[in-house]
C-alpha cells in the first residue's frame, strides 16, 4: 500500500500548521477558518485514499461511544493535573497555555465548539489515526507506524515555539495512537478527540 498520500498529507499539514501556529504568521488569517480548511483537505485525502474500504474501516459498534467518552474524560483529567503541575514547575507554562487559548477570541464559543465536535476533531482522527497510522502500520509494522505518525503529529506543532503546545500534542498523539492500536478502529479515537476538544477548549478550559 502506497505511503505517497500519507507523506503528501504530512507535508500539507506541516504547511497549514506553520501558518496557523508560527509567531511569524499567526493572526494573519483566522485560525478557525484555516483549521477548518486544513481538516477538510486532510479528510478528503484520507477518504479518497481508502474509498474502496470505507464500509469496513468505518464499521460502527455502539460500545465505541462509551469507550470514547471514558477516554475523553480520562484525558481531560490527565491534562487538568498536568496543567497544575506544569505551572508549579515551569514559570513559562501559564503564559504559553494562555497563548494556546488566545484563538478563542476569533470566533464565538458556539461556533468553536461546533467545529471542534463535528468537524475538526473527527477530521483529525480520520487522517492521523484512521489513514496515516494505519498505512504506516501496514508498511512498517504496528509499533513503528504508531511511532512515526505520533512523532510527525507532535513535530508539526513545533512551529508555534510553544513547549506546552508541543507536549500537549505529543501526549494526545500517544494517547489516541495507543487507542487505535488497542481497538483497531478510528471510532473510539474520533469520539474521544471530538469530546475532549470541546471540554478542554470551550466547556471546561484550563484557563
Amino acid at each position: 500500500m502506497s505511503l505517497k498520500p500519507v507523506i503528501a498529507g504530512f507535508a500539507i499539514a506541516a504547511v497549514f500548521w506553520f501558518f496557523m501556529f508560527s509567531p511569524f504568521t499567526a493572526g494573519m488569517v483566522n485560525f478557525w477558518l484555516l483549521m477548518t480548511l486544513a481538516a477538510g483537505i486532510l479528510t478528503v485525502i484520507a477518504l479518497a485514499g481508502d474509498r474502496d474500504q470505507l464500509a469496513v474501516l468505518y464499521a460502527f459498534k455502539g460500545r465505541w461511544i462509551l469507550v470514547g467518552l471514558v477516554a475523553a474524560a480520562g484525558l481531560y483529567a490527565l491534562f487538568f493535573v498536568g496543567d497544575r503541575l506544569s505551572t508549579m514547575i515551569f514559570d513559562f507554562a501559564g503564559s504559553q497555555v494562555a497563548g494556546i487559548y488566545s484563538t478563542r477570541s476569533q470566533a464565538s464559543p458556539v461556533l468553536i465548539g461546533s467545529l471542534l465536535l463535528f468537524w475538526i476533531g473527527p477530521s483529525e482522527e480520520i487522517f492521523w489515526r484512521g489513514f496515516a497510522q494505519r498505512r504506516m502500520a501496514l508498511a512498517l509494522g504496528p509499533w513503528k507506524g504508531f511511532a512515526v505518525t505520533t512523532a510527525v503529529y507532535a513535530l508539526i506543532h513545533l512551529a508555534a515555539f510553544n513547549f506546552m503546545l508541543f507536549m500537549a500534542s505529543l501526549i494526545c498523539g500517544i494517547f489516541w495512537g495507543l487507542m487505535y492500536l488497542r481497538f483497531n478502529s478510528v471510532w473510539p479515537c474520533l469520539i474521544s478527540h471530538a469530546v475532549w476538544d470541546v471540554a478542554i477548549f470551550v466547556l471546561f478550559p484550563l484557563q
